[in-house]
């Protein structure tokens, strides 16, 4: 296996190239073809299994990334409530101008702290949905996993049907391959 994607090589590939250079009878070559095709459509399905994992991981990446700015925000936020909490008593302890000066200090200090809040609850919300989009990525990287086990399940059944002759195996062969391609047009359709 190999990071770009998933890669399958077996008895089988002996088998297809035989039939390749010295033909076959009509079972054997389609079954070859199928399982060239099914290679493929696997391939495409383990690279776009592959893209929704990277985009997971960048949109986690992003979520952690403002929940940090968010929380130094809201430390920004506390630190205001420190100043603003020793302005208000002074406010008490103090008379004449010393005391208008702190009263002053006390509302700026109340209105910066408005705009740090909605700050920091921006970042927040931005990083639950870059959290949802990333489980959104991990849910269709599932489908697209799925779907490509399938495929490589149909054409190790494939294989062994070249192998054996046994025309039975068919069904496993057409079965997983059907419920792979379902499951990779769920992985397609963000279902």
């Amino acid at each position: 296996m190999s990071g770009h994607g998933f890669h399958v090589h077996g008895p089988h590939d002996h088998e297809v190239e035989h039939v390749a250079q010295h033909g076959g009878d009509s079972f054997t070559s389609r079954l070859a073809v199928l399982t060239a095709i099914l290679s493929t459509v696997g391939a495409i399905f383990g690279y776009m299994g592959g893209h929704s994992q990277n985009a997971a991981l960048l949109y986690k990446n992003e979520a952690a990334i403002q929940k940090t700015s968010a929380s130094n925000q809201w430390n920004y936020y506390q630190a205001k409530s420190n100043k603003q909490n020793l302005a208000e008593l002074s406010v008490t302890l103090t008379t004449g101008e010393a005391q208008e000066k702190f009263k002053e200090a006390v509302e700026r200090y109340k209105k910066e702290k408005e705009e740090i809040k909605a700050e920091a609850d921006k970042l927040e919300a931005a990083a639950k949905e870059a959290d949802h989009k990333s489980e959104a990525e991990m849910h269709v990287h599932e489908r697209w996993a799925l779907a490509t086990t399938l495929l490589q399940i149909a054409i190790a059944l494939a294989a062994i049907t070249l192998l054996t002759r046994k025309r039975w195996l068919l069904a496993g062969v057409l079965g997983a391959t059907g419920l792979g391609l379902v499951a990779g047009v769920m992985g397609y359709l963000h279902l």
